[in-house]
Protein backbone atom coordinates (compact mmCIF):
# COMPACT_ATOMS: atom_id res chain seq x y z
CA UNK A 1 0.00 0.00 0.00
CA UNK A 2 1.22 3.37 -0.61
CA UNK A 3 1.95 6.16 2.05
CA UNK A 4 -0.99 8.08 -0.08
CA UNK A 5 -3.55 4.88 0.61
CA UNK A 6 -2.29 4.62 3.76
CA UNK A 7 -3.59 8.24 4.48
CA UNK A 8 -7.07 8.59 2.96
CA UNK A 9 -7.34 4.92 4.93
CA UNK A 10 -6.36 6.67 8.66
CA UNK A 11 -8.88 10.44 7.91
CA UNK A 12 -11.22 10.04 10.51
CA UNK A 13 -13.77 12.19 12.10
CA UNK A 14 -12.63 13.94 15.43
CA UNK A 15 -15.09 12.03 17.43
CA UNK A 16 -13.68 8.74 16.01
CA UNK A 17 -9.89 9.85 16.86
CA UNK A 18 -10.50 10.50 20.21
CA UNK A 19 -12.03 7.48 21.02
CA UNK A 20 -9.14 5.17 21.18
CA UNK A 21 -8.76 7.00 24.83
CA UNK A 22 -9.62 4.77 27.46
CA UNK A 23 -10.15 5.39 31.31
CA UNK A 24 -6.94 5.46 33.17
CA UNK A 25 -5.04 5.91 29.97
CA UNK A 26 -1.88 8.67 29.84
CA UNK A 27 -2.56 11.26 26.80
CA UNK A 28 0.71 13.63 25.75
CA UNK A 29 -0.29 16.61 23.86
CA UNK A 30 1.93 18.72 21.68
CA UNK A 31 1.95 22.13 22.77
CA UNK A 32 2.77 25.92 22.38
CA UNK A 33 1.55 26.66 19.16
CA UNK A 34 1.08 23.37 17.79
CA UNK A 35 -1.48 22.65 20.93
CA UNK A 36 -4.32 20.53 19.09
CA UNK A 37 -7.24 22.28 20.10
CA UNK A 38 -9.82 20.47 17.92
CA UNK A 39 -8.50 17.11 19.63
CA UNK A 40 -8.35 18.04 22.79
CA UNK A 41 -11.88 19.83 23.32
CA UNK A 42 -13.34 16.88 21.39
CA UNK A 43 -12.25 14.70 24.58
CA UNK A 44 -13.66 17.24 26.91
CA UNK A 45 -16.87 16.01 25.36
CA UNK A 46 -16.11 12.31 26.97
CA UNK A 47 -15.94 13.88 30.17
CA UNK A 48 -18.54 11.60 31.54
CA UNK A 49 -17.62 8.42 29.72
CA UNK A 50 -13.69 8.76 31.16
CA UNK A 51 -11.91 8.28 34.51
CA UNK A 52 -8.46 9.09 35.46
CA UNK A 53 -7.02 9.99 32.16
CA UNK A 54 -3.49 11.52 32.58
CA UNK A 55 -2.72 14.80 30.04
CA UNK A 56 0.74 14.83 30.18
CA UNK A 57 2.78 18.02 28.31
CA UNK A 58 5.16 20.58 28.17
CA UNK A 59 3.40 23.90 27.78
CA UNK A 60 -0.19 24.62 26.37
CA UNK A 61 -2.00 27.53 25.13
CA UNK A 62 -4.57 28.88 25.35
CA UNK A 63 -8.29 27.88 27.20
CA UNK A 64 -7.82 24.46 27.97
CA UNK A 65 -11.20 23.05 29.03
CA UNK A 66 -9.60 19.43 30.26
CA UNK A 67 -7.99 21.45 33.31
CA UNK A 68 -11.45 23.47 34.22
CA UNK A 69 -13.16 22.73 37.55
CA UNK A 70 -15.20 20.01 37.57
CA UNK A 71 -12.67 17.74 35.33
CA UNK A 72 -11.64 16.22 39.13
CA UNK A 73 -11.79 12.45 38.80
CA UNK A 74 -11.96 12.48 34.76
CA UNK A 75 -8.97 14.02 33.79
CA UNK A 76 -6.05 15.36 35.54
CA UNK A 77 -2.96 17.29 34.18
CA UNK A 78 0.55 16.37 34.79
CA UNK A 79 2.06 19.40 33.44
CA UNK A 80 6.18 19.11 32.80
CA UNK A 81 6.03 23.39 32.05
CA UNK A 82 3.32 24.92 33.63
CA UNK A 83 1.15 27.98 31.71
CA UNK A 84 -1.95 30.14 31.54
CA UNK A 85 -4.18 27.04 31.11
CA UNK A 86 -3.15 24.77 33.87
CA UNK A 87 -1.60 27.37 36.39
CA UNK A 88 -4.71 27.83 38.36
CA UNK A 89 -5.27 23.62 38.48
CA UNK A 90 -1.80 23.45 39.69
CA UNK A 91 -1.91 25.82 42.26
CA UNK A 92 -5.10 24.36 43.37
CA UNK A 93 -3.97 20.88 43.82
CA UNK A 94 -5.70 19.45 40.35
CA UNK A 95 -2.70 19.16 38.62
CA UNK A 96 0.35 18.00 39.45
CA UNK A 97 3.87 19.36 38.01
CA UNK A 98 7.18 17.75 37.17
CA UNK A 99 10.00 20.01 38.03
CA UNK A 100 12.78 18.65 35.28
CA UNK A 101 15.64 20.15 32.73
CA UNK A 102 13.85 20.24 29.54
CA UNK A 103 16.91 18.28 28.14
CA UNK A 104 15.83 15.83 29.62
CA UNK A 105 12.29 15.05 29.29
CA UNK A 106 12.43 12.70 26.12
CA UNK A 107 14.44 10.34 28.02
CA UNK A 108 11.73 10.02 29.95
CA UNK A 109 9.34 8.57 27.19
CA UNK A 110 12.26 6.58 25.66
CA UNK A 111 13.46 5.16 29.45
CA UNK A 112 9.39 4.14 29.55
CA UNK A 113 9.50 5.71 32.99
CA UNK A 114 6.77 7.88 31.37
CA UNK A 115 5.21 5.38 29.24
CA UNK A 116 2.49 7.44 27.18
CA UNK A 117 -0.29 5.18 25.58
CA UNK A 118 -1.73 7.95 23.13
CA UNK A 119 -0.52 11.04 21.38
CA UNK A 120 -1.80 13.92 20.01
CA UNK A 121 0.13 15.38 18.00
CA UNK A 122 -0.15 18.49 15.45
CA UNK A 123 1.25 17.94 12.28
CA UNK A 124 1.91 20.03 8.83
CA UNK A 125 0.55 17.76 6.09
CA UNK A 126 2.54 15.21 4.20
CA UNK A 127 5.43 15.77 1.73
CA UNK A 128 5.68 13.60 -1.79
CA UNK A 129 7.37 11.21 0.90
CA UNK A 130 4.60 10.80 3.33
CA UNK A 131 6.30 12.81 5.96
CA UNK A 132 4.98 15.08 7.62
CA UNK A 133 6.75 18.01 9.72
CA UNK A 134 5.90 19.14 13.72
CA UNK A 135 5.66 21.97 12.62
CA UNK A 136 6.24 24.94 14.96
CA UNK A 137 6.90 22.36 18.09
CA UNK A 138 9.35 19.89 17.84
CA UNK A 139 10.19 19.80 21.31
CA UNK A 140 9.14 16.28 23.19
CA UNK A 141 7.16 15.46 20.12
CA UNK A 142 9.08 13.12 18.67
CA UNK A 143 9.92 11.21 21.14
CA UNK A 144 6.82 10.38 22.21
CA UNK A 145 5.91 9.87 18.44
CA UNK A 146 8.24 7.04 18.62
CA UNK A 147 7.35 5.69 22.09
CA UNK A 148 3.55 6.04 22.13
CA UNK A 149 1.36 2.71 21.60
CA UNK A 150 -0.67 4.90 19.50
CA UNK A 151 -0.43 8.53 17.42
CA UNK A 152 -3.10 10.46 16.74
CA UNK A 153 -2.12 13.45 14.20
CA UNK A 154 -4.26 16.85 13.82
CA UNK A 155 -2.81 17.55 10.58
CA UNK A 156 -3.43 21.15 9.40
CA UNK A 157 -2.43 22.59 5.93
CA UNK A 158 -1.56 25.88 7.65
CA UNK A 159 0.96 24.08 9.68
CA UNK A 160 4.59 25.10 8.46
CA UNK A 161 6.69 22.44 7.17
CA UNK A 162 9.72 23.14 9.28
CA UNK A 163 13.58 21.39 8.78
CA UNK A 164 15.77 19.20 10.62
CA UNK A 165 15.31 16.24 12.90
CA UNK A 166 11.73 16.94 12.87
CA UNK A 167 9.50 14.18 10.64
CA UNK A 168 6.89 11.51 11.33
CA UNK A 169 6.16 9.13 8.74
CA UNK A 170 2.28 8.31 7.90
CA UNK A 171 3.02 4.64 8.70
CA UNK A 172 3.64 5.97 12.53
CA UNK A 173 0.50 7.49 12.78
CA UNK A 174 -2.81 5.43 13.68
CA UNK A 175 -5.38 8.14 13.28
CA UNK A 176 -5.55 11.48 11.26
CA UNK A 177 -8.20 14.33 11.44
CA UNK A 178 -7.64 16.84 8.86
CA UNK A 179 -7.90 20.48 9.98
CA UNK A 180 -7.57 24.05 8.50
CA UNK A 181 -6.87 26.56 11.23
CA UNK A 182 -4.84 29.59 12.04
CA UNK A 183 -1.93 28.92 14.83
CA UNK A 184 -1.95 30.71 17.99
CA UNK A 185 -0.04 33.61 17.65
CA UNK A 186 2.12 35.79 19.86
CA UNK A 187 2.22 39.40 18.57
CA UNK A 188 5.52 41.60 19.28
CA UNK A 189 5.02 44.46 22.32
CA UNK A 190 6.77 47.26 21.86
CA UNK A 191 9.63 47.22 24.67
CA UNK A 192 9.82 49.47 27.68
CA UNK A 193 12.46 51.78 28.32
CA UNK A 194 13.57 49.89 31.41
CA UNK A 195 13.53 46.88 29.31
CA UNK A 196 16.08 49.13 26.71
CA UNK A 197 18.66 49.74 29.26
CA UNK A 198 18.71 46.45 30.28
CA UNK A 199 18.99 45.20 26.28
CA UNK A 200 21.25 47.93 25.69
CA UNK A 201 23.57 45.94 28.75
CA UNK A 202 23.25 42.70 27.61
CA UNK A 203 24.25 43.69 24.01
CA UNK A 204 27.75 45.37 25.63
CA UNK A 205 28.52 41.84 26.39
CA UNK A 206 27.74 39.72 23.13
CA UNK A 207 30.87 40.17 20.56
CA UNK A 208 30.66 39.80 16.81
CA UNK A 209 30.23 35.85 15.91
CA UNK A 210 28.49 35.15 19.25
CA UNK A 211 25.75 32.28 19.30
CA UNK A 212 22.62 33.44 21.39
CA UNK A 213 20.18 31.84 22.94
CA UNK A 214 17.11 34.07 23.47
CA UNK A 215 13.56 33.75 24.94
CA UNK A 216 10.25 35.64 24.21
CA UNK A 217 9.14 39.33 25.33
CA UNK A 218 10.69 42.70 26.02
CA UNK A 219 14.36 41.94 27.65
CA UNK A 220 15.39 39.51 24.93
CA UNK A 221 13.44 41.79 22.05
CA UNK A 222 15.13 45.25 23.48
CA UNK A 223 18.50 42.89 23.79
CA UNK A 224 18.74 41.82 20.22
CA UNK A 225 17.37 45.31 18.70
CA UNK A 226 20.68 47.01 20.86
CA UNK A 227 22.72 44.24 18.88
CA UNK A 228 21.84 46.23 15.31
CA UNK A 229 25.70 46.77 15.00
CA UNK A 230 27.02 43.23 15.54
CA UNK A 231 28.23 41.36 12.71
CA UNK A 232 27.43 37.42 11.99
CA UNK A 233 25.84 36.46 14.97
CA UNK A 234 24.29 32.88 15.03
CA UNK A 235 21.61 31.13 16.92
CA UNK A 236 20.94 28.09 18.71
CA UNK A 237 18.01 28.31 21.04
CA UNK A 238 15.37 26.68 22.45
CA UNK A 239 12.81 28.80 20.67
CA UNK A 240 12.79 31.29 17.55
CA UNK A 241 10.90 34.08 17.60
CA UNK A 242 10.23 37.41 15.61
CA UNK A 243 12.99 39.45 17.00
CA UNK A 244 15.43 36.88 15.09
CA UNK A 245 13.42 36.32 12.12
CA UNK A 246 14.00 40.63 11.98
CA UNK A 247 17.65 40.38 12.95
CA UNK A 248 17.85 37.69 10.20
CA UNK A 249 16.52 39.67 7.05
CA UNK A 250 18.96 43.10 8.47
CA UNK A 251 21.54 40.70 8.14
CA UNK A 252 22.84 40.83 11.45
CA UNK A 253 22.08 36.91 12.07
CA UNK A 254 23.87 34.85 9.39
CA UNK A 255 25.44 32.37 11.66
CA UNK A 256 28.91 32.23 9.31
CA UNK A 257 31.15 31.95 12.54
CA UNK A 258 28.94 29.63 14.19
CA UNK A 259 31.32 26.11 15.19
CA UNK A 260 27.97 24.32 15.20
CA UNK A 261 26.06 23.99 11.97
CA UNK A 262 27.31 27.06 10.51
CA UNK A 263 24.48 29.20 8.72
CA UNK A 264 21.58 27.28 10.62
CA UNK A 265 19.58 29.20 13.12
CA UNK A 266 18.76 25.66 15.21
CA UNK A 267 15.77 25.80 17.66
CA UNK A 268 13.09 23.12 18.82
CA UNK A 269 9.60 25.84 18.74
CA UNK A 270 8.46 28.91 17.00
CA UNK A 271 6.35 31.13 18.83
CA UNK A 272 5.33 34.65 17.48
CA UNK A 273 3.47 36.12 14.37
CA UNK A 274 1.40 34.93 11.13
CA UNK A 275 4.60 36.23 9.21
CA UNK A 276 7.34 34.02 11.20
CA UNK A 277 5.17 30.71 11.12
CA UNK A 278 5.28 31.56 6.90
CA UNK A 279 8.87 32.66 7.33
CA UNK A 280 10.24 29.02 8.52
CA UNK A 281 7.74 27.32 6.15
CA UNK A 282 10.27 25.36 4.65
CA UNK A 283 13.12 27.49 4.86
CA UNK A 284 16.78 25.72 4.88
CA UNK A 285 18.12 28.48 7.43
CA UNK A 286 16.42 26.72 10.23
CA UNK A 287 16.98 23.55 11.68
CA UNK A 288 14.56 22.01 14.43
CA UNK A 289 15.88 19.40 16.81
CA UNK A 290 14.38 17.32 20.01
CA UNK A 291 15.37 18.97 23.01
CA UNK A 292 17.74 16.00 24.16
CA UNK A 293 19.39 17.75 20.99
CA UNK A 294 18.96 21.82 21.51
CA UNK A 295 18.97 21.78 25.40
CA UNK A 296 21.82 19.37 26.07
CA UNK A 297 24.46 21.20 27.77
CA UNK A 298 27.19 19.25 25.68
CA UNK A 299 25.61 20.35 22.57
CA UNK A 300 25.02 23.97 23.48
CA UNK A 301 29.00 24.31 25.03
CA UNK A 302 30.45 23.42 21.55
CA UNK A 303 29.05 26.48 20.09
CA UNK A 304 31.78 29.24 20.72
CA UNK A 305 30.77 32.51 22.15
CA UNK A 306 27.64 31.12 23.51
CA UNK A 307 25.46 33.68 25.01
CA UNK A 308 22.93 32.58 27.14
CA UNK A 309 20.40 34.90 28.31
CA UNK A 310 17.30 34.20 30.48
CA UNK A 311 15.19 35.82 33.31
CA UNK A 312 14.22 35.41 37.12
CA UNK A 313 11.32 36.10 39.21
CA UNK A 314 13.98 37.03 42.37
CA UNK A 315 17.32 36.36 42.31
CA UNK A 316 18.80 36.57 46.13
CA UNK A 317 21.77 38.61 47.57
CA UNK A 318 24.25 35.11 47.09
CA UNK A 319 22.62 35.06 43.71
CA UNK A 320 20.49 32.27 44.14
CA UNK A 321 17.67 32.36 40.88
CA UNK A 322 14.36 31.89 41.43
CA UNK A 323 12.11 31.60 37.70
CA UNK A 324 9.33 28.85 38.17
CA UNK A 325 7.54 29.90 41.01
CA UNK A 326 6.29 33.25 43.11
CA UNK A 327 7.19 31.99 46.56
CA UNK A 328 4.93 28.57 46.83
CA UNK A 329 2.97 29.45 43.78
CA UNK A 330 3.94 27.60 40.72
CA UNK A 331 4.23 29.90 37.92
CA UNK A 332 6.22 28.09 34.63
CA UNK A 333 8.88 25.51 35.05
CA UNK A 334 12.19 24.49 35.15
CA UNK A 335 11.89 24.79 30.70
CA UNK A 336 15.22 25.43 29.52
CA UNK A 337 17.07 27.78 31.56
CA UNK A 338 19.58 25.87 33.63
CA UNK A 339 20.62 23.84 30.37
CA UNK A 340 21.31 27.02 28.73
CA UNK A 341 23.12 28.73 31.83
CA UNK A 342 25.41 25.27 31.73
CA UNK A 343 25.88 25.09 28.29
CA UNK A 344 27.01 28.44 28.04
CA UNK A 345 29.41 28.35 30.81
CA UNK A 346 30.97 25.24 28.99
CA UNK A 347 31.33 27.09 25.93
CA UNK A 348 34.97 28.54 24.92
CA UNK A 349 33.88 32.76 25.46
CA UNK A 350 30.27 31.81 26.38
CA UNK A 351 28.54 34.14 28.45
CA UNK A 352 25.21 32.71 30.93
CA UNK A 353 23.13 35.96 31.24
CA UNK A 354 20.33 36.69 34.07
CA UNK A 355 18.31 39.47 33.18
CA UNK A 356 15.79 40.57 34.60
CA UNK A 357 14.15 44.40 36.01
CA UNK A 358 15.43 45.90 39.17
CA UNK A 359 11.11 45.98 40.44
CA UNK A 360 8.36 44.66 39.91
CA UNK A 361 4.54 46.27 40.64
CA UNK A 362 5.43 49.79 39.52
CA UNK A 363 8.71 49.69 41.20
CA UNK A 364 7.12 49.07 44.75
CA UNK A 365 8.91 45.56 44.84
CA UNK A 366 12.48 44.48 44.83
CA UNK A 367 13.37 41.46 42.57
CA UNK A 368 16.88 41.96 44.07
CA UNK A 369 15.66 40.09 47.23
CA UNK A 370 17.54 39.51 50.69
CA UNK A 371 16.27 36.25 50.61
CA UNK A 372 14.04 34.46 48.60
CA UNK A 373 10.52 33.97 49.16
CA UNK A 374 9.58 31.37 51.79
CA UNK A 375 8.60 28.16 49.39
CA UNK A 376 10.42 29.86 46.63
CA UNK A 377 12.27 27.20 44.20
CA UNK A 378 15.82 27.87 43.13
CA UNK A 379 15.66 26.96 39.44
CA UNK A 380 19.41 28.00 38.87
CA UNK A 381 21.84 27.92 41.61
CA UNK A 382 23.92 30.36 43.00
CA UNK A 383 27.05 28.03 41.80
CA UNK A 384 25.79 28.33 38.13
CA UNK A 385 24.96 32.13 38.03
CA UNK A 386 27.63 34.52 35.79
CA UNK A 387 25.93 37.35 34.69
CA UNK A 388 23.43 39.15 36.10
CA UNK A 389 22.06 42.23 34.53
CA UNK A 390 19.24 44.76 35.25
CA UNK A 391 18.46 48.56 33.39
CA UNK A 392 21.06 49.78 36.51
CA UNK A 393 24.19 47.58 35.51
CA UNK A 394 26.07 44.32 35.35
CA UNK A 395 26.91 42.31 38.40
CA UNK A 396 29.80 39.46 37.71
CA UNK A 397 29.23 36.74 40.48
CA UNK A 398 31.46 33.71 39.33
CA UNK A 399 34.56 33.18 41.22
CA UNK A 400 32.99 35.94 43.81
CA UNK A 401 32.19 35.00 47.81
CA UNK A 402 29.15 35.88 49.03
CA UNK A 403 30.30 39.24 50.37
CA UNK A 404 31.59 40.51 46.68
CA UNK A 405 27.84 39.20 45.51
CA UNK A 406 25.97 40.65 47.69
CA UNK A 407 27.82 44.18 47.04
CA UNK A 408 27.68 43.59 43.21
CA UNK A 409 23.55 42.34 43.52
CA UNK A 410 23.45 45.54 45.52
CA UNK A 411 25.03 48.11 42.68
CA UNK A 412 23.00 46.93 40.03
CA UNK A 413 19.20 46.81 42.19
CA UNK A 414 17.32 50.26 42.39
CA UNK A 415 18.49 52.59 44.10
CA UNK A 416 15.33 52.99 46.82
CA UNK A 417 15.83 49.70 47.96
CA UNK A 418 19.75 49.61 47.98
CA UNK A 419 19.38 50.87 51.88
CA UNK A 420 17.35 48.35 52.97
CA UNK A 421 19.33 45.50 51.18
CA UNK A 422 22.76 46.64 52.51
CA UNK A 423 20.61 46.80 56.18
CA UNK A 424 19.62 42.81 55.56
CA UNK A 425 23.16 41.66 54.04
CA UNK A 426 24.54 43.14 57.14
CA UNK A 427 22.60 41.20 59.21
CA UNK A 428 23.39 37.84 57.74
CA UNK A 429 27.32 38.46 58.32
CA UNK A 430 27.22 39.06 54.35
CA UNK A 431 28.62 42.90 54.44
Amino acid sequence: MSWYDEYKKKKVSTQDAVSVVKSGDRVYVSGNAATPFKLVEALAHRKDELQDVEIVHVLLLGDDPLSKPGMEGHFRHNSLFVGPGDRAAVNEGRADYIPVFLYEIPQLFYSQQLPIEIAFLHLSPPDEHGFMSLGVECLTSKAVAETAKIVVAQVNDKMPRTLGDSFIHVSRVSKIVETSVDLPTLEQIPFTEVEKRIGSYIASLVEDGSTLQLGIGGIPNAALNAMHDKKDLGVHSEMASDSMMQAIEAGVITGAKKTLHPYKVVCTFFLGTKKLYEFVNNNPVFETHPTNYTNHPYIIGKNDKMIAINSAVEVDLTGQVCSDSIGTRIYSGFGGQVDFIRGAAQSKGGKPIIALSSTAKGGNISKIVPTLKVGAGVVTTRADVHYVVTEHGIAYLHGKNLRQRAEALINIAHPDFRPMLEEEAKKRKLL
